[in-house]
């Protein structure tokens, strides 16, 4: 096997913003490092094609640029130090505290999910997943020494455009969490500023980049190696727009329910700021948790299920706000200068057949005669 592998891709990851920090520290960075050291030891290995994402940036505003991480590099001017191997004894020990105190199962899961947190936002990242990612990046830039490495950087990966066949995608993930719970009448609020942009791209396109981005440098030797594949500089879509095609689409084909009864979808309340947010959070809802726990109390706790119920729910929507804040506030754009330059090169070879171009999508007709579609078809 070590002398007939000659490409290896590397899309293994857990993305869980708030996974628990000693599961994505194990599978994002030292599961990268382990699939750079089998790289090595093929013999007649030409590259190592590994898939990260493009919010490794996270910038909040202006043009994240096609550029690797330094090792210890850290995010929006905080003075912290950052050392991997710190990261995995600060794991390692937080978990043998919990065992020494004998804690559950669910405790020693929520204290992992809270350090992974805490541990991203003291280097500048804004959750696990993007940390945890970016490190991966910086040990194989430390370590892959004269073996070719390509990271694709996708933004947020949405259903096919064309390939294998319009609007194919598997599992619920970020806008199309958004997309489910509108159509099925469960949203009534949504969180984010009407002229941020979404940076969408088709899974089939990422694909595609993929695809010539492993020839591009397999034969020969290309100066950059980092490819951001979204649309946001080419093909900006506004997150007012799509909040729009969402009412639109639902409203002239409502989603039918269990019982056979289609469901009605108003226009949500669009909360435009996190100061927005925590005022309606503390306007409708902390006023009836504090009702319902009084209630609870002058009844023997016999409200006591659905009172931590629905304190659970809040805080869960207060603890996703938080996660997901930056993004939908987000005036980030992301520079695809390398990525373009691909996209020149499989023109030459077949520009429809290797597609990865944002400007070839006419995102209304994208999204509302594939994507939703798609997603209805697969997702609900």
């Amino acid at each position: 096997m070590w002398r007939e592998i000659d490409v290896v891709i590397n899309s293994a990851a857990t993305t869980r913003f708030d996974e628990r920090y000693d599961v994505a520290v194990d599978i994002n960075v030292f599961g990268a490092l382990h699939i750079l050291n089998f790289a090595k030891n093929c013999v007649n290995i030409k590259v190592l094609l590994h898939i990260s994402t493009a919010f490794v940036c996270s910038e909040e505003e202006g043009l994240a640029s096609e550029k690797p991480f330094d090792m210890r590099e850290t995010l929006g001017g905080v003075s912290s130090y950052l050392d991997i191997n710190i990261e995995k004894k600060f794991v390692d020990e937080r978990l043998r505290e919990l065992q020494n105190e004998n804690a559950r199962t669910e405790a020693i899961r929520s204290a992992m999910k809270d350090l992974g947190i805490q541990r991203a936002r003291l280097h500048g990242w804004p959750n696990t997943y993007v940390f945890t990612k970016a490190m991966g990046e910086m040990v194989l830039e430390q370590f892959k020494e004269k073996l070719k490495v390509v990271i694709v950087r996708p933004t947020i990966v949405t259903s096919t455009f064309k390939d294998p066949f319009p609007g194919w995608i598997q599992g619920v993930r970020t806008i199309d969490s958004f997309l489910v719970a509108y159509g099925k009448g469960k949203l009534k609020f949504v969180l984010g500023d009407p002229k941020s942009i979404l940076d969408l791209i088709p899974g089939d396109m990422v694909v595609n980049c993929i695809l010539v981005a492993i020839v591009a440098h397999a034969d020969q030797s290309c100066g950059h190696h980092i490819y951001h594949v979204g649309s946001s500089r080419r093909n900006p879509l506004k997150f007012s727009d799509v909040h729009e095609m969402f009412l639109s689409y639902f409203i002239k084909n409502p989603w039918v329910n269990d019982r056979g009864k289609p469901v009605r979808v108003n226009k949500c309340k669009v909360l435009s700021s996190m100061d927005s947010f925590n005022k309606y959070i503390a306007t409708r809802y902390l006023p009836f948790l504090k009702i319902l726990k009084l209630a609870n109390t002058l009844s023997c706790h016999h409200f006591e299920a659905t009172y931590i119920g629905a304190k659970r729910k809040v805080n869960l929507v207060t603890r996703l706000a938080e996660m997901y804040g930056r993004y939908v506030f987000s005036k980030v754009i992301f520079d695809d200068t390398n990525t373009q330059k691909l996209q020149v090169m499989a023109g030459e070879v077949d520009a429809e057949m290797f597609n990865f171009d944002p400007r070839s999508i006419q995102w209304k007709d994208y999204l509302m005669n594939i994507h939703i579609p798609g997603a209805i078809k697969h997702l609900f």
